[in-house]
């Protein structure tokens, strides 16, 4: 498990970056535990993962 200190240090950006992805509800799944949020090592990798997810495109569609 991860504080967000560990978080920003492992992603290599600034603790407000963290609060700022968990407010936009755009980070990792976290966990409270206490006071504190924790982040499972397991949670960030699959969230970078999504992060570079190819999107659906398509192609052609038009009348021929």
């Amino acid at each position: 498990m991860l504080t967000k200190s560990e978080l920003a240090e492992y992603l290599g950006v600034h603790v407000q970056a963290i609060y700022d992805l968990r407010t936009d509800g755009r980070g990792p799944t976290g966990m409270r535990v206490g006071r504190e949020m924790r982040y499972r090592v397991s949670d960030v990798i699959r969230w970078l993962d999504s992060l570079h997810e190819p999107k659906a495109v398509t192609v052609g569609g038009g009348e021929g």
